[in-house]
């Protein structure tokens, strides 16, 4: 027979205290499994498998948490912020993910727990959807709310991945930024809203951005399409400075990782790049530039690269 708080952790997230003493333990019996590493304690009094916890990302973790809070909060509530991005499946970045956003749909105070933090704020039927049983604020207003709360280049990150992943669009955006004005922490989101481009395809790209942003560097275009001579498209680009003749790679492992065949080792997916760089440059008789992660921690060595390379062209 299968473990009935297995089935329950599948469908709800997490098993409650109460429902182990249902199905026959006790608090020692519970001390045990968790000493024994077959449970997770996900928060005081919510656990889950251990072999399941332990193949989660961050993000997945953070949701998991968020059903705990569900389950174990009286009064009904709408995951909001941050919190709501992931469950929408928006990236986030640079965001802390141990505590769980809330927006409470009855006269609760706001409050914070450890683990928690309630917010008030006044939700209409449009503001609310539901996503795998639960209540989640609308996409566009969990960008504006996060927003709130971030720095710019955070952000940024979220506002792109939710337009690229066509979970909103600009004139939701701008409409929830309406509503939220008055908001604390709002006064920034108009930067935002100028430089959100919903052609970005990962964070790490509207991470370059960013950089070229505060670095001075001209704004690029994204996602320059190149064709050879038979009219086949053969490569798209990161980044495009068509009146430098330069184009710009972002290489991250994420993106390599989703190239890798089965029978491929990344070595290979490396020569793949390489060799459309130069059919790239050879069609277009442009300058390639790249930036990997570790740069993006470097900014003014990195644009300075990519601003000599720009001279160069010019």
């Amino acid at each position: 027979m299968d473990d009935p708080l297995r089935l329950i952790a599948e469908q709800e997230g997490v098993f409650l205290r109460r429902e182990a003493l249902e199905c026959g333990f006790d608090d020692k019996a519970i001390a045990r499994m968790l000493r024994a590493g077959v449970w997770h304690r996900v928060r005081h009094g919510c656990y889950c498998f251990a072999d399941v916890w332990l193949t989660l990302t961050r993000e997945e973790r953070h949701l998991v948490l968020a059903r705990a809070v569900v389950r174990t909060t009286p009064g009904p509530v709408a995951l909001s912020h941050v919190t709501a991005l992931l469950a929408h499946g928006i990236a986030v970045w640079g965001t802390d993910l141990s505590v769980v956003h809330v927006t409470r749909l009855d006269q609760g105070a706001a409050r914070r727990e450890r683990d928690v933090v309630h917010h008030v704020g006044v939700c209409s039927q449009d503001d609310v959807v539901n996503i795998n049983g639960m209540v989640v604020v609308s996409a566009a207003r969990a960008v504006i709310e996060a927003a709130t709360m971030q720095n710019l280049e955070a952000a940024l990150v979220s506002a792109d991945s939710a337009m690229y992943r066509r979970k909103t669009d600009p004139a939701a955006l701008h409409s929830m930024f309406d509503d939220m004005a008055h908001w604390p922490g709002s006064q920034k989101i108009h930067v935002v809203l100028h430089h959100m481009d919903g052609r970005a395809e990962s964070p790490g790209e509207t991470r370059c951005r960013y950089m070229f942003w505060r670095q001075g560097l001209p704004r690029p275009d994204l996602q320059f399409e190149v064709y050879d001579e038979s009219g086949t498209l053969v490569a798209v680009t990161d980044f495009v400075w068509h009146e430098f003749g330069v184009f710009g790679e972002f290489d991250g492992k994420v993106k390599y990782g989703r190239l890798l065949r089965d029978d491929q080792e990344p070595g290979d997916v490396v020569f793949q790049e390489k060799v459309r760089e130069d059919l790239v440059r050879r069609l277009t008789g442009y300058r390639c530039g790249r930036a990997i992660w570790a740069d993006l921690s470097r900014p003014a060595q990195t644009c300075g690269n990519f601003r000599r390379l720009l001279d160069l062209a010019a």
